[in-house]
């Protein structure tokens, strides 16, 4: 890969692949390792991309990849965090952290947490979702219907929590 390209790769898009890594992973650390480790598998591979999203959307499927596996690997489940909260330090999520979205978001399971930050935040279509994530249509919809669902409950909560 060109060098030129690869800079200009990493300069547009290593915010968004860092945010989908955070959605997999409890750690700015571990979210930084996949994001780095994308980044190598795209200055490493042979793969002739069409254009600019193309590329976007490889590195995407790259990082949820390397986030999954990460975050299902041995040390990763028997990992002790030093702090209540299990995280280290909050990360640059497209809505305020003290709100109850995010809370509402940040608690859902892995899969809906991945569709919801890449229908609503990226602002990618069903189909693109399904095609990064390579899945159906149909699978990419019915996550998104039970996201909403978890989080119109999660949301109601907390509301009738503040009265």
């Amino acid at each position: 890969m060109e060098q030129s390209v690869y800079i200009k790769a990493v300069d547009t898009h290593a915010n968004t692949l860092y945010r989908i890594a955070r959605t997999y992973c409890r750690h700015h650390a571990d979210a930084e390792d996949v994001v780095q480790t994308a980044f190598m598998k795209l200055y490493e591979t042979d793969t002739e991309f069409q254009d600019d999203e193309h590329m976007k959307k490889w590195l995407i499927r790259v990082t949820d990849n390397e986030a999954k596996n990460l975050c299902s690997s041995f040390w990763q489940k028997n990992v002790v965090p030093l702090d209540a909260s299990g995280t280290d330090q909050p990360y640059d999520f497209p809505c305020p952290e003290n709100s109850d979205l995010y809370d509402a978001v940040m608690k859902l399971p892995n899969k809906y947490k991945m569709v919801i930050h890449l229908y609503y935040y990226e602002e990618y279509s069903v189909k693109e979702i399904a095609e990064i994530l390579q899945r159906k249509e149909t699978t990419i919809q019915t996550q998104l219907m039970r996201a909403r669902r978890q989080l119109k409950i999660k949301l109601k909560e907390a509301w009738q929590d503040e009265q």
